[in-house]
């Protein structure tokens, strides 16, 4: 369950998928402006997941290259089919 979130507006385009990177850092919610306005989200074990649309396959190895860059710890990557979504905000 999730502790403290930020969230930036996103254009609902169902053609740039939906990503979902848990990182093993408590990383601070400014970071997300760096993360192209990605949700980051604490969890109650400590983790980060940072979560929203991503553009393309470029866009989302620039992201993992950010991680990288931090010297943080990948946890996950997950692709969120847009049902998924759906049926997790009880849709």
């Amino acid at each position: 369950m999730a502790k403290d979130s930020i969230s930036r507006n996103h254009d609902d385009d169902i053609h740039h998928p939906y990503y979902a990177i848990r990182i093993c850092e408590h990383l601070d919610l400014r970071w997300s402006d760096w993360f192209d306005g990605l949700t980051l989200t604490h969890t109650d074990s400590g983790d980060t997941m940072l979560a929203g649309l991503v553009a393309d396959q470029a866009a989302l190895h620039g992201l993992l290259a950010k991680v990288r860059d931090l010297n943080l710890t990948l946890i996950s990557v997950n692709r969120i089919e847009p049902r998924e979504l759906s049926e997790d905000q009880g849709s």
